[in-house]
């Protein structure tokens, strides 16, 4: 097995997998703050909490894009 099968192999069994993970997971925290928020609309403590779930989910989910398309990058610029 040469190292650039080896990579691509833990890159498509275990480092995809896991970015897209975390990417459903910081879809459904910011889905999960926009239903807060549009739910509890004439509290302001709840619409308090649903912004922060909505803008944690916003970092999120731009931290697993930059983290796949950084990835992407590095494979491409190596032949991977």
């Amino acid at each position: 097995m040469t190292v650039s099968s080896f990579l691509t192999t833990l890159v498509e069994v275990i480092v995809n997998p896991l970015i897209r993970l975390s990417f459903a997971i910081a879809l459904v925290v910011f889905l999960w703050g926009v239903f807060g928020y549009i739910k509890n609309a004439d509290s302001p403590e709840d619409r308090k909490k649903g912004t922060q779930h909505i803008i944690w989910g916003l970092i999120g989910l731009f931290i697993m894009t930059s983290v796949f398309t950084i990835l992407e990058i590095a494979l491409n610029t190596f032949g991977i």
